[in-house]
């Protein structure tokens, strides 16, 4: 790991990029932590911390000129939501290839919401979200291209009708967002306290208890399966749905499925294979 030094900073390349900005390239540094900034006295209109190893996206002095920032291939997960007092004119930020993951994570952009006109978050797992697009236009007015792709005045009027005035759906959207089962992302959740690992144990408690027979056992096991929340299978199996989910009705719906435990109707889980050699031996 390297610091950002102000000695580190004074031996930088400086020069005027192909748009005519002045530019210093930090890039490829091994750099863990926005820092010293102040020792550009506010020259650059654009910085280029691209290829680091910067975890949050804070630590920034007031720049007063700078209207560039790019910060591709870095690991970021967090954004200050001060961003938008230390960069008052900061016109293009390029996240692009970091690892900001939810609707939430982006708020602290709106601190941005007066200058910035151009923003990319490509392959961060936030962008693959319901309504993602949507929500980045609804927190930042001004913006005109996100992720290189135009912004529509048919989307500014969709962000408005669906996050504008009404803040339950934009906090709706964000929940949903932290519990939407996304393609090669890890379900943390799963087999984790509270949900199926508890669930599972619970039942198993239950058989213990009731010695496997009746109704009563098998009614309690249901109970503090219920309780303690939805199996790993129901989990993915919920998460699924949502993501392929078409209205915030629907999508309410299954949080609220996937809350409780109790797996909708029209949602199926397949079955999972059981080693006979687990099972208790029945009584003669």
């Amino acid at each position: 790991m390297v610091r950002l030094t102000a000695d580190l900073i004074l031996e930088s390349p400086q020069y005027f990029n192909a748009v005519r900005e002045r530019e210093i390239d930090l890039r490829g540094n091994k750099i863990a932590v926005i820092e010293n900034l102040g020792a550009t006295e506010d020259l650059f209109d654009s910085i280029d911390l691209s290829d680091n190893e910067i975890v949050k996206l804070e630590g920034f002095p007031l720049l007063r000129r700078l209207s560039t920032l790019l910060l591709c291939n870095n690991r970021i997960t967090r954004i200050s939501p001060q961003l938008g007092t230390h960069l008052p004119k900061l016109q293009t930020l390029v996240l692009a290839n970091n690892r900001i993951t939810n609707l939430a994570d982006l708020d602290p952009l709106a601190s941005l919401g007066h200058s910035l006109t151009s923003l990319s978050l490509i392959d961060n797992t936030v962008v693959k979200k319901p309504k993602y697009r949507l929500y980045a236009i609804h927190l930042l007015p001004k913006l005109r291209l996100l992720d290189f792709q135009k912004v529509k005045l048919k989307e500014r009027q969709e962000a408005e009708s669906t996050f504008g005035k009404d803040k339950a759906a934009a906090a709706a959207a964000k929940r949903v967002s932290a519990n939407t089962f996304v393609p090669g992302e890890a379900l943390a959740d799963a087999g984790g306290p509270g949900q199926g690992g508890a669930a599972a144990a619970a039942a198993v408690g239950g058989e213990k208890e009731g010695g496997g027979e009746g109704p009563g056992a098998a009614a309690s096991a249901a109970a503090a399966a219920a309780k303690q929340g939805p199996t790993p299978e129901q989990i993915t199996a919920i998460k699924a749905a949502i993501s392929t989910a078409q209205t915030l009705e629907e999508v309410a719906r299954l949080e609220k499925a996937l809350q409780s435990g109790q797996l909708p109707s029209d949602i199926k889980v397949p079955a999972a294979d059981t080693d006979k050699t687990s099972q208790p031996m029945e009584a003669d």
